[in-house]
């Protein structure tokens, strides 16, 4: 087992604790997150590179993000313990931001994010539009989102934030939609790194025009088959009548 604690403020404090262990099955990674900031807040527990389940502050309760099977995982009390690990961290974070002030934290940006539709579009089917972001430090980033230039950032959902290997972090924003062509959607990131600055991307339904391709063998090869038939008649007759 591997204990990795990494404690860095400006602002924000982050606690990352990284279990590794080994079982029949091979090789797995667990992760439980604890952060805090003046304006954000977050625990969050998960299993080989996906949530398992976070609490959500808003709603007071715990959030299972895995899909429902027999035996679904629970975690009585979860959130009462984020509640505490909240009141640990606020406490380290003021301690923290007195001993830390003269050290710089340093910044990692979000490149330009993903936008992309989880399923294959279809014209006024119900979708999603996910906005992923990666490589920032620390987190959160925050996301905004636009419809043919209305705002509709209350109707998307926001994903925790996830560790990757290199001290990054990953995030995600859906926003549910019924696509219509030419409708023009954007998402925009915002973190400490950018400096009031935003990263931004742009994505325009456009649906996939039937071929004409098929057709057009289909018509060739009907009139080749055709024209070979004929020939064939012809040439058919042509020996009869030299009998």
């Amino acid at each position: 087992m591997k204990l990795l604690l990494q404690l860095q403020v400006l602002q924000v404090l982050q606690v990352l604790l990284l279990l590794q262990y080994t079982s029949a099955q091979g090789f797995h990674k667990d992760v439980q997150i604890t952060a805090c900031s003046d304006s954000d807040k977050a625990d969050m527990t998960g299993l080989d590179g996906e949530v398992l389940y976070y609490s959500d502050f808003d709603k007071q309760e715990v959030v299972y993000t895995l899909p429902q099977f027999g035996d679904s995982i629970t975690s009585p009390g979860y959130y009462e313990q984020s509640v505490g690990n909240q009141g640990i961290c606020q406490s380290n974070l003021q301690v923290l931001h007195e001993a830390m002030k003269q050290f710089p934290l340093e910044l990692d940006p979000p490149g330009a994010p993903l936008l992309y539709p989880r399923d294959h579009l279809r014209p006024s089917h119900p979708n999603t539009l996910v906005c992923q972001a990666s490589g920032f430090y620390p987190a959160p980033v925050h996301f905004s989102w636009t419809k043919d230039g209305h705002n509709v950032t209350r109707s998307a959902s926001v994903s925790q934030a996830y560790p990757q290997s290199d001290g990054t972090f990953t995030q995600f924003s859906r926003l549910d939609m019924s696509p219509e062509e030419g409708q023009v959607y954007s998402c925009a990131l915002e973190h400490p790194a950018l400096k009031g600055a935003q990263r931004s991307r742009l994505w325009t339904v456009e649906f996939q025009k039937p071929s004409l391709a098929p057709s057009v063998f289909c018509a060739v090869g009907l009139t080749l088959g055709l024209v070979g038939v004929a020939v064939g008649t012809f040439f058919l007759v042509k020996g009869r009548q030299c009998c």
